[in-house]
């Protein structure tokens, strides 16, 4: 055995010990479970919020019970002032559908950076256990820890332009359909109520979002501006903005959703010509590289076998 060998043996069984040590230590009541603290903490008005809905904070600097919530909020502390945050990332994340917290995202991309490493080190270790362990082999762990952190983002970024695809895509139909309710002679706020409880889909979604944020005390030109910042979906923040200008001139809002409608469905069928014409290329890639070569073969191949067996 070499030492490459006996240092991943040593990795391996160190690596079962501690994980069989970190799975005892959970299942030990006083570490696993909530402090005594948190769990009256909702039965007691005077250390709760106004609401009494959400816990303080009540673990002192004197408590033993071990909190879990408060190492994951350090942790995406941590990974926050480790990856950095910045508007785009709150886009996207607004984009996608998920809860917008850099935070949480950074916590779990870096959870993802952590699952790669631990893939690369136990391809390090089969690799040495194997024989085959060369000095590039130390380079896996980094590589593996730097793919799951991208690999996260790019996760993030495909989810963000799909979502907003099908918004673009469902957007002529309830403009439509909002037009349609405001001919039938209900407001604005209602028609947005009624597409919302009877539409299903993403861009129904944030529909349903601007009801209840005017519901909350907000006004329905900010709760559509901000649906426009948060999407940023060129076809929406037109509607939005022709909307908002409507309300604020007492316009007919028919009229110009109808409008803005045609508008959107010009839109959507330019860009399927445009991406018509970009996959064309792709198209004769089959054909050329595919089909062509198995043509040429099924024509030449009889020829050369009748000449081998001539030949011989």
């Amino acid at each position: 055995m070499t030492w490459a060998t006996d240092a991943a043996l040593a990795v391996l069984l160190g690596g079962a010990l501690g994980a069989g040590i970190c799975l005892l230590l959970v299942l030990i009541p006083r570490i696993g479970a909530p402090s005594l603290s948190r769990r009256i903490a909702p039965y007691i008005r005077d250390v709760t919020d106004p609401a009494g809905t959400t816990a303080w904070n009540l673990l002192g600097p004197g408590t033993t019970a071990f909190d879990w919530r408060a190492v994951a909020d350090r942790v995406a502390r941590w990974a926050v002032r480790l990856l950095g945050t910045s508007d785009t990332l709150m886009i996207r994340l607004a984009q996608a559908g998920r809860p917008v917290d850099p935070a949480a995202f950074r916590a779990r991309q870096l959870a993802w950076g952590v699952a790669g490493l631990a893939v690369g080190a136990v391809a390090v270790v089969g690799l040495a256990l194997a024989g085959s362990f060369s000095g590039p082999s130390l380079l896996l762990p980094l590589v593996g820890g730097a793919a799951g952190v991208l690999l996260c983002d790019l996760l993030l970024t495909s989810q963000a332009r799909a979502r907003t695809a099908r918004i673009a895509d469902e957007l002529p139909t309830v403009l439509e359909f909002l037009a349609l309710c405001l001919a039938a002679g209900e407001g604005i706020l209602d028609s947005l109520r009624r597409v919302g409880a009877v539409g299903s889909g993403e861009l129904t979604a944030e529909l349903r979002a601007v009801v209840l944020d005017v519901g909350t005390g907000s006004s329905l030109p900010d709760a559509l501006a901000a649906m426009s910042r948060r999407l940023q979906v060129p076809a929406l923040s037109r509607a939005v903005e022709h909307i908002v200008a409507a309300l604020d001139r007492g316009a007919p809002l028919a009229q110009a959703l109808q409008a803005q409608a045609s508008d959107a469905r010009e839109d959507a069928k330019r860009s399927l010509i445009e991406t018509a014409g970009r996959k064309e290329i792709l198209m004769l890639l089959p054909l050329v590289f595919g089909l062509l070569p198995l043509s040429v073969v099924f024509a030449v191949f009889p020829g050369v076998f009748m000449l081998r067996l001539g030949i011989g």
